[in-house]
């Protein structure tokens, strides 16, 4: 049975590092408190208000012209949405996702949310345009952000608490192959439900014909979760 939540646990942490109450990052800065002071530090970091609503940001933003809008739930910051503050064509925004998505996948900060090894990107022969005006559909690539910080104590307990949820030690100590398979599944669903909680995700948006590609920095500990039902 340790055998088997030992591999179970190194499986994990060769994907990613565990911290309790971990948040979402935006340039470094926690998605969380209150909007006055989301608003504040992000000043801070060079950007300055709207002349048409100060509640907006306008900066430059991994090397292009961003707004930047910061969503509550309950008072709290639950969403930092960052948009192209210029459109372009089909063919640009193609360019201009794909770079997003291959700049993430180099990016040891995050884990792609589907798979590790599918890609989001789009390839040169589709027709962006008519795909999102006949067919609706919607360009979108998610990431989780991985903690900074680890703790294996907790998090091989945590672990072992999931695992023995579901099997009992007599089914782990005759475990076959499969079976095994099946334990380390579990705890790697599970470890990417935490990483769930820090959702990075962009999408392509459409104004008029012309497209531009809004960002999402979800704190998902900030969101509602029908506790207001």
């Amino acid at each position: 049975m340790k055998k088997i939540l030992l591999v179970a646990t190194l499986l994990i942490c060769t994907v990613a590092l565990y911290a309790q109450n971990d948040v979402t990052r935006f340039l470094g800065i926690p998605v969380d408190g209150t909007k006055y002071e989301m608003i504040q530090k992000l000043k801070a970091k060079g950007f300055t208000s709207s002349p048409q609503d100060r509640d907006v940001l306008v900066g430059e933003f991994n090397g292009s012209q961003v707004n930047i809008y910061v969503v509550t739930t309950n008072n709290k910051v639950s969403r930092i949405m960052v948009c192209d503050a210029n459109t372009m064509n089909g063919t640009d925004i193609r360019i201009r996702f794909n770079q997003l998505c291959r700049q993430f996948g180099k990016n040891k900060k995050y884990v792609q949310a589907s798979s590790l090894f599918s890609d989001n990107t789009i390839s040169d022969d589709e027709d962006i345009s008519y795909e999102i005006t006949v067919h609706k559909k919607r360009y979108e690539a998610v990431y989780y952000q991985l903690p900074t910080v680890i703790d294996s104590v907790a998090l091989a307990e945590e672990i072992q608490s999931v695992v023995l949820s579901k099997y009992t030690e007599e089914q782990l100590a005759n475990a076959t192959e499969d079976q095994q398979q099946e334990v380390m599944a579990e705890a790697v669903l599970y470890m990417l439900e935490k990483f769930s909680k820090k959702s990075v995700w962009f999408m392509i948006s459409d104004l008029y014909g012309k497209y531009y590609i809004t960002m999402f920095y979800d704190n998902e500990y900030n969101r509602a979760n029908g506790e207001d039902l």
